[in-house]
């Protein structure tokens, strides 16, 4: 469903706007009647992240911290 809103609306309501919107509304805003603008929900705007979710998918070497080999650290002295 599509509403349009005048910008005074919009601007003393945004965020009620914006919960329309990522329940799926489109809102278009208004100038004298003319719409100028439309607000619309970002597909996959809102993701749930759950803790843990990476568990045994990065695997980190036990070398990680060791220093960098001196042919490397070299490479960076100029």
């Amino acid at each position: 469903m599509t509403d349009q809103i005048n910008i005074h609306q919009a601007k003393t309501h945004f965020s009620k706007l914006l919960k329309r919107v990522i329940a799926g509304e489109e809102i278009v805003i208004a100038k004298s009647g003319k719409p100028i603008a439309k607000i619309v929900p970002l597909e996959n705007a809102i993701h749930q992240r759950k803790p843990g979710s990476a568990i045994g998918k990065v695997k980190i070497s036990p070398e990680f911290d060791a220093p960098l080999p001196d042919d490397i650290l070299e490479s960076f002295e100029q």
